[in-house]
């Protein structure tokens, strides 16, 4: 049965439910779709992914303890969380994804992964 391609249009054979004649024009149909198309948001969503790397990296065990002048020389920028965890202390958590940081004073930051109850 001929189909045609839903990114390139080309007419192909395959399989009843295919719907692009490669992988390439998947992939290309897939990114135009999904991707974000202003720089903006992209900088952004680059920005966190690379904070939680950064903070994966320093915390493999869960918990752990680092200087701010070990986060800066990676490249990690402080303005840029996902969000805030306030505990009933006051004491407030900033997260990227799931890894998040608690300042604790003298530019020394504990490192924690969320938890399930936070």
């Amino acid at each position: 049965m001929k189909k045609n391609c839903k990114e390139c249009g080309e007419s192909f054979s395959g399989r009843a439910d295919a719907k692009f004649c490669s992988d390439h024009c998947r992939s290309n149909f897939h990114n135009r779709k999904y991707g974000t198309k202003v720089p903006y948001v992209r900088r952004i969503n680059a920005t966190l992914r690379k904070n939680r790397k950064i903070l994966e990296g320093f915390n493999p065990e869960g918990k752990s303890r680092v200087h701010r002048k070990d986060l800066a020389k990676k490249g990690f920028d402080f303005n840029y969380f996902t969000n805030i965890y306030t505990t009933k202390a006051g004491k407030q958590y900033f997260f990227c994804y799931e890894y998040g940081y608690l300042h604790t004073g003298a530019d020394w930051f504990t490192l924690v992964v969320k938890q399930e109850y936070v």
